[in-house]
C-alpha cells in the first residue's frame, strides 16, 4: 500500500482538521494531572484525592463517549464537534474562575469530560471518507492528536510557575476557540454518511461479543496510555523527586512516544494484519510495564516507560484499523463505546496507582498489575483468532479488492 495511494483519496482538509481538533481536546482532557501536583499542593491532598482529580475527567470524558458517538451518527461529526468545543468551554472557565476548594475542583473535573468525548467526534468524521485499506493510516493520523497529552504535560507545570495553576485554564481558552474556527472552515462531512439510526437501535452494537473483547483490548491500550499521560507527572514527582516542572519534561517525553507510534501502529496493521500485530504488541507492554513495576532507577524507568507508551501507541493504531472492519455501519457509536471503555480502564489505572501509592508506600504494585492484564489479552487474542479470520476478517480483507473511497469536493 504506497502511501502516494493514501494520498489520492478521502479528504486531506477533513482529516488535518481532526487531528488538530483531537490534538487540543485532548491536552484539555488530561489537564487536570498535568497541574495535579500543583492543585494538590495547595489544597493539601492525600495521593488518593489527587488521583481521584486527576481520573474524574477520564472517566466523564469516557463515558460522554458513547452518547456523542451515536450524536455524531446522527447529526453529522462536524455538527456535534462543534458543540462539544463549545461545551469545553465551561470547565476552563470553572477551573480559571471559581476553583479553589476540592470540591469545586471535582467540579471542574467532572466538565472536562466534555474535552474527553471529542474522540467519537474526529475518528468518524476521518473515517468516512477512507476505504478499509487506508482505515488504519488515517485513523492513526487522527489519533496522533495524543499529542495534546504531551503538550499538556510539557506546558502546563512550566506555565503554573510562571502564572499559577487558576490562569492556565484561562489560556487554554484559546487554543479551543481558534480549533473551533479552524473546524469551521477545514472540515467537511463524508458522503457515505450511514442514515440515522434510533439510540436503541444504535445500542443493539452492546450485545455483539466482539465489541467488548474490543472493550477490554482498549482498556488496556488506550486505557494505559491515557492513564499514564494523565499521572506521570505525579509519578515522577513522588516517586523519584524530581521537581514538578521537570516531572512535566519526564511525563512528556514519555507520552510522545506513544502519540507519535499511533500512525505507525495503523500502518503496520494495514500491511500485516491487526490482530496479528496486537498479540506482538500485548506481550510487549505486559514485559515493560512489569519492569517500570519494579521501579528501577529512574534513567532505566524512563526508558521502560518510553517504550511501553510506544507500544500502547502502536496499539490504539492497529484496533482502530481492526474496529471499522468489523463494525464499518456503526462506526460512530462503535468508536464511541470502544473509547468510553478504553477511558475507564484509565480510570481504574489511575485510581489503582493512587490507592495502592497510600496503602504501599509506592507506585509499584499498581504498574504489576497493569501488566498481568496486558499479558492475559495476549491469550485472550490467540483464542478469538480463529473464529474473527472466518467470520469477518477475511471477508474484509477479500473485500478491499472491490472497495473505493470518495476523493473530496471543495
Amino acid at each position: 500500500m504506497p502511501f502516494k495511494d493514501f494520498t489520492k483519496v478521502g479528504h486531506p482538509r477533513t482529516l488535518i482538521s481532526a487531528f488538530l481538533y483531537f490534538t487540543i481536546h485532548c491536552m484539555i482532557w488530561v489537564l487536570m494531572g498535568a497541574l495535579g501536583v500543583f492543585i494538590a499542593g495547595e489544597l493539601d491532598l492525600t495521593g488518593s484525592q489527587t488521583s481521584l482529580i486527576v481520573a474524574i475527567p477520564i472517566l466523564t470524558g469516557s463515558l460522554l463517549r458513547i452518547p456523542v458517538g451515536i450524536l455524531a451518527d446522527q447529526f453529522g461529526a462536524k455538527k456535534t464537534g462543534a458543540v462539544l468545543q463549545i461545551l469545553v468551554l465551561l470547565p476552563l472557565l470553572g477551573g480559571w474562575l471559581v476553583a479553589d476548594s476540592f470540591a469545586s475542583v471535582i467540579a471542574v473535573g467532572l466538565l472536562l469530560g466534555f474535552a474527553g468525548a471529542g474522540f467519537t467526534v474526529a475518528i468518524p468524521m476521518v473515517s468516512r471518507w477512507y476505504p478499509p485499506e487506508h482505515q488504519g493510516l488515517a485513523n492513526g493520523i487522527v489519533g496522533a492528536g495524543n499529542l495534546g497529552a504531551a503538550l499538556a504535560a510539557l506546558i502546563a507545570p512550566w506555565l503554573a510557575e510562571v502564572v499559577g495553576w487558576r490562569h492556565v485554564f484561562g489560556l487554554a481558552i484559546l487554543p479551543v476557540l481558534l480549533t473551533l474556527a479552524m473546524s469551521h472552515w477545514l472540515a467537511k462531512e463524508s458522503p457515505n454518511r450511514p442514515v440515522p439510526k434510533r439510540w436503541s437501535e444504535s445500542l443493539k452494537i452492546l450485545q455483539e461479543s466482539d465489541c467488548w473483547w474490543f472493550n477490554l483490548f482498549y482498556a488496556i491500550t488506550f486505557g494505559g496510555f491515557v492513564g499514564l499521560a494523565s499521572f506521570l507527572v505525579i509519578f515522577f514527582h513522588d516517586q523519584y523527586g524530581l521537581s514538578r516542572v521537570m516531572a512535566g519534561n519526564m511525563a512528556a517525553l514519555c507520552v510522545l512516544a506513544g502519540i507519535l507510534f499511533r500512525p505507525v501502529g495503523g500502518y503496520l496493521a494495514d500491511r500485516m494484519g491487526g490482530v496479528q500485530l496486537l498479540s506482538i504488541i500485548f506481550g510487549a507492554i505486559g514485559v515493560l510495564t512489569a519492569g517500570a513495576g519494579l521501579l528501577p532507577p529512574l534513567p532505566v524507568v524512563t526508558v521502560l516507560l518510553f517504550l511501553a507508551m510506544a507500544a500502547m501507541g502502536l496499539g490504539n493504531g492497529a484496533l482502530f484499523q481492526v474496529i471499522p472492519q468489523r463494525f464499518r455501519s456503526e462506526i460512530g457509536v462503535a468508536t464511541g463505546v470502544v473509547g468510553a471503555m478504553g477511558g475507564i480502564g484509565g480510570f481504574f489505572q489511575v485510581m489503582l496507582l493512587g490507592l495502592l501509592k497510600d496503602l504501599t508506600g509506592s507506585y509499584g504494585t499498581g504498574l504489576l498489575l497493569f501488566a498481568l492484564a496486558a499479558l492475559a489479552a495476549v491469550v485472550a487474542l490467540q483464542a478469538l483468532r480463529p473464529g474473527w479470520q472466518a467470520s469477518w476478517l477475511q471477508p474484509a480483507l477479500l473485500a478491499k479488492q472491490a472497495s473505493g473511497s470518495p476523493r473530496y469536493k471543495e
